[in-house]
């Protein structure tokens, strides 16, 4: 597929006869393991093609067409759609699959500070006293207050406990008095490289810390790999409920590799490649495709792992190196940007790298021949990231996959000048975007953004139809439901309903396209799933509305039915 083949990336609607000569037949034979018909098949390929009826046999596509084909293929299951939709399931391009810990409190519906301190209070009671309390996803546009908690608030919850809650997005994170001082952190540390210690009014630390979750979490006594296993099983189940049949974890490292094959001494719990392995040898069949980043490990490590982008197989595969930071973001806030904050004369938030560092991390993996994934919110950061790779790229032409090399940007929030975008296409540098985030982080954005950073945030149209920028969408757990991201492409609305750079909107086929085909081209995989063509990967969902029909606000009560990965149902929602 070329990277800027505009007919693949936003192809027009095409209703197929249903004819029996309609269909597209691979074999010529009669049985099937699975046909769903009597629906709207929305086959995403070149065309946007729609069909009603769809085969599958042996885990692949083997037909699609018109009605004729639930009565030429004789299936062990037919499933009658009632006239529902079917399309292929979402590839979220960037998503952090993270287990619960024992020692977390469930964040799940939290709607204040009030009922956010009623979990901590009851988590630490079931602990016991001096006991780490600990949680993640908190968002203060959710809760009543529309504030973010403070030290305060968990001393009222837990005085007896250390407590250290992160923020949805993982770039900002709060504890309460016990955290602080386990953290040796007063009113004279200062501000650690790419970090800010926030002050109250009295000067004193309020308990949150944006861009280093590690000054508490580096406290918190570790888990083990074994106690989280089965909760990133059910993680990675908890998917498919979203129709989300591949995921690229972006959370992923090398460390329990042998010393000297890239391993460390003492790897933490946190996932690897060996331990990604080791779960879809038992759970594949039942679980989501995954691709997975590997976080970089430095030059000597990375050069004594034995791997690269592109192994394994159609279940679990290594991917880019990534998302390693190049600055923070706006659940911080410290998103590198090349204006000041609104509201905040000199503050352009914070990089992580000098031109040289960087540059060095980027020729490193280059010349070792892997795709690069790197995090890039604030367009100074962007900027920076986009000339490394650009560097790189002109210096070693054949970097990664003999020159298809597929390096993007994550996030892509504060669209750069013109001449970096200009770039990006020239050195066809692709973006995996999250449109959600414009829905989710509309508070943070109008707080800190001007009006044409406001309107222009999360872009998808100008770098997608404009410099014909290759870009894929992603949730990066903000949520990780794709149709809010479908929704907040289409409409550009927040949860205010205010519109934010209606010019960089997409259709709904365009979008469907970015959350479903692009997402298999960033692990060159477009020629085996993401479309519902003949031959691929039977990797579908059923979706209870149509998403291509009706006002954009159904995506947001719109649910998933059935997700099917490989031919195989494994998830229904009427069970």
């Amino acid at each position: 597929m070329s990277f800027t083949r505009r007919g693949y990336l936003f192809g027009s609607i095409a209703l197929t006869a249903v004819a029996a000569s309609a269909c597209d037949k691979l074999g010529g034979g009669e049985a099937a393991d699975l046909v769903l018909h009597n629906g709207k098949v929305l086959s995403v390929d070149p065309n946007f093609t729609v069909h009603s009826a769809i085969a599958v046999k042996d885990g692949k596509v083997l037909a699609v067409g018109g009605e004729d084909l639930a009565k030429t293929y004789k299936a062990a299951r037919t499933v009658d759609l009632k006239g529902r939709t079917l399309m292929p399931g979402f590839n979220d391009t960037h998503v952090h699959l993270r287990p619960p810990s024992p020692r977390d409190i469930d964040m799940k519906g939290v709607t204040s500070i009030e009922d956010l301190k009623a979990r901590i209070k009851a988590k630490a009671e079931q602990l016991g006293p001096g006991e780490w309390v600990t949680g993640r996803a908190w968002d203060e546009a959710l809760l009543a207050e529309k504030r973010n908690p403070t030290k305060v608030d968990l001393d009222a919850a837990a005085p007896n406990n250390p407590v250290a809650l992160v923020r949805a997005g993982g770039h900002s994170i709060v504890g309460n008095t016990l955290a602080l001082k386990a953290a040796n952190i007063t009113r004279q540390t200062p501000d650690p490289h790419g970090a800010l210690i926030e002050k109250g009014p009295d000067g004193e630390p309020n308990g949150i810390i944006r861009e280093n979750n590690s000054l508490y979490g580096d406290q918190i006594p570790d888990d083990t790999w074994d106690a989280l296993r089965a909760g990133f099983v059910q993680t990675l189940k908890d998917q498919l409920v979203l129709g989300i049949t591949s995921v690229y974890e972006a959370s992923g490292t090398i460390d329990d590799e042998p010393v000297g094959k890239g391993g460390v001494d003492k790897p933490g719990p946190n996932l690897t490649w060996k331990r990604a392995q080791d779960v879809y040898r038992e759970h594949g069949a039942d679980l989501p495709r995954m691709a997975m980043y590997i976080s970089y490990p430095g030059a000597e490590r990375l050069k004594a792992f034995p791997f690269k982008s592109g192994h394994g197989d159609d279940r679990v595969r290594i991917g880019a190196i990534g998302e390693t930071a190049v600055d923070g973001g706006f659940t911080g806030p410290t998103a590198w940007t090349l204006a000041d904050y609104k509201g905040q004369p000199g503050f352009r938030g914070k990089g992580r790298f000098t031109d040289a560092e960087l540059q060095e991390i980027v020729d490193t993996c280059g010349s070792l021949g892997w795709q690069m994934g790197l995090h890039a919110i604030g367009d100074a950061a962007i900027v920076q990231t986009v000339n490394a790779y650009s560097n790189t790229l002109r210096k070693m032409p054949t970097a990664a996959k003999g020159g298809d090399h597929r390096w993007f940007l994550d996030h892509f929030t504060i669209m750069p000048p013109d001449a970096t975008m200009q770039k990006m296409a020239q050195d066809k540098i692709a973006i995996s975007q999250q449109p959600n985030f414009l829905y989710n982080l509309e508070g943070r954005y109008e707080a800190t953004l001007d009006d044409w950073r406001l309107a222009h945030n999360n872009s998808i149209a100008t770098p997608a139809k404009k410099f014909g920028i290759f870009t894929a969408f992603s949730s990066d757990n903000l949520p990780i439901g794709p149709l809010v991201g479908l929704y907040a492409a289409v409409t550009r609305k927040g949860p205010s309903g205010r519109v934010h750079g209606a010019e960089e909107a997409v259709t709904i086929q365009e979008a469907i396209r970015m959350y479903t085909a692009n997402g298999a081209w960033l692990t060159w995989e477009e020629k085996t799933k993401g479309t519902l063509e003949v031959g691929k990967l039977a990797d579908m969902i059923v979706l209870d509305t149509d998403p291509i029909a009706g006002p954009p606000e159904k995506l947001l009560t719109t649910k998933v039915d059935m997700t099917i990965v490989g031919g195989k149902v494994v998830y229904e929602r009427a069970a």
